[in-house]
């Protein structure tokens, strides 16, 4: 087998924020055919990698660079490293896609091993068991890829007392820790939650419209994920009087939170939902269930992200820029803005999304509710904010999050030496570092060879002096 020139790996996070990284090689068959292999590594250690060997098919409704097959001259060695370096591109752009990234199927065929589990079959099970204890609930229908998590799966059932209203049930798997009774206008109540050694199961009612993203989007909320976001066909921004009131409604969630010592981290726009003109924020139990951030491939690569509330601060910078131009950003950080109506958001985006404010630091949830943007807007909930914390768990709270923040912070120090490594072995593989490396090694050479000439011109002058120096025998008649 001959493997052909390595190129730069993909990296895909997992669900369980194991970054993977993808990189294609190619072994040729003299005989046959060329077989394009790929090799995946877990974290930063080359002892932990096996290879792939298997076709992916992906439908996303997503334009992918995947390059062209040969019939002819397929098996000629430039033919074979220009098509690698295409599938290579290919696999990078898949695994640094947000939403593509998560996909089951693209984590099923790189790591098959660890995701080879049927949760939809799993999820039914156990909710069905649950029912049986409690037979006033009914699975109307499963909400199948409805949501982008592996281990969180999500079913429309009804009361039987009530069989006209619509509920949606949102099971996971692993539970860490228990919700407590909660009371806040823009937060989205639990009407039921359960949980056993394995699972947690969660009841709200369901929201025909859908989430403020499949608003946005104009899509039906019981479209798969990717079909619904990764390449919606019309995306429409809020007026600047609904991205001011639910900015600031949304704002209000997170200090809430953040003042009772609650960690959130899962702010997004698939987690909103609009009811007569106020947000109610969903899933905040999601931290207690041990789940990752929507937004962690980004935030692990930022060292200044590094606390529970920096990361509620970015999530919601995502979140503004979603609201106002109708589509996430293509990359971050963010120096450039298209225009728009009132400078003031363009302002609160620079804040929180550019490389100077992802370097440095960006502002806290009270310092953007101080911003001209969000400060004067009125709100009309007057009800009592509750939220009931016992003791033991609020102690636990308080650990949960020191535990959480020192893994980020360990995982952004070990991606950062990751970089670094991959940025200096891509430097040194690189053809200009290449011919550099000839050159210098040409002037080494030069040098070493004008050396020896010199040390040999040296050498034969003193052996001429040395022997005209020498007397001669004496002269005999």
């Amino acid at each position: 087998m001959a493997f052909l020139e390595k190129q730069s790996p993909g990296r895909v996070l997992l669900d369980d924020t194991v970054a993977l990284t993808a990189l294609i090689e190619a072994s040729q068959n003299l005989h046959s055919h060329t077989e394009y292999i790929i090799r995946v590594q877990r974290g930063v250690s080359t002892e932990n990698s096996w290879q792939v060997n298997k076709n992916l098919c992906l439908v996303s409704g997503v334009s992918l660079p995947l390059p062209p097959k040969k019939l002819l001259g397929n098996m000629d060695r430039e033919f074979i490293a220009e098509r690698q370096r295409g599938l290579q591109v290919y696999l990078d752009f898949i695994t640094q896609h947000h939403i593509l990234a998560t996909c089951q199927l693209v984590k099923k065929f790189l790591d098959t091993n660890n995701y080879s589990a049927n949760y939809t079959e799993i999820a039914l099970q156990q909710v069905s068991m649950f029912f049986r204890s409690d037979p006033k609930w009914e699975v109307v229908e499963p909400l199948k890829d409805i949501g982008w998590r592996i281990r969180k799966k999500y079913f429309l059932i009804k009361n039987k007392e009530q069989p006209k209203e619509r509920q949606v049930l949102s099971w996971v798997s692993l539970l860490f820790c228990v919700v407590s009774p909660l009371q806040n206008p823009y937060i989205c109540p639990v009407t039921f939650a359960n949980t056993s050694e394995l699972s947690a199961l969660v009841i709200r009612m369901f929201n025909e419209k859908g989430t403020l993203r499949d608003l946005i989007c104009k899509v039906k909320p019981k479209e798969a994920f990717m079909r619904k976001y990764c390449n919606p066909k019309k995306i429409q921004g809020l007026e600047l009087q609904q991205i001011r009131t639910y900015g600031r409604q949304i704002l209000e969630v997170l200090k809430f939170l953040h003042d009772k010592g609650f960690p959130y981290g899962h702010l997004h726009a698939s987690n909103i939902v609009i009811e007569d003109n106020t947000c109610k924020v969903l899933d905040i139990e999601n931290s207690l269930l041990g789940l990752p951030s929507y937004y962690r491939p980004y935030i692990t690569q930022f060292r200044k992200i590094n606390t529970t509330e920096s990361i509620d601060v970015y999530s919601f910078g995502h979140l503004l820029y979603e609201m106002t131009y109708g589509r996430p950003p293509d990359a971050v950080p963010v120096d450039q803005y298209p225009a728009v109506t009132n400078t003031s958001v363009v302002s609160v985006l620079q804040s929180i999304l550019s490389t100077d404010a992802c370097k440095t630091g960006m502002p806290t949830v009270a310092q953007l509710l101080q911003t001209p943007l969000f400060s004067d807007v009125l709100l009309f909930h007057s009800e009592k904010l509750q939220f009931k914390i016992p003791t033991k768990l609020r102690d636990a709270l308080k650990t949960a999050k020191e535990c959480m923040e020192k893994r980020l912070q360990e995982e952004q120090k070990t991606n950062q030496q990751h970089r670094r490594l991959t940025r200096a072995q891509s430097h040194h593989g690189s053809e200009e570092e290449k011919r550099r490396r000839k050159i210098l090694a040409r002037k080494v050479e030069n040098t070493r060879a004008q050396t020896r000439a010199q040390t040999r011109a040296q050498t034969y002058t003193r052996d001429i002096t040395i022997s005209e120096n020498i007397p001669g025998p004496p002269f005999c008649l």
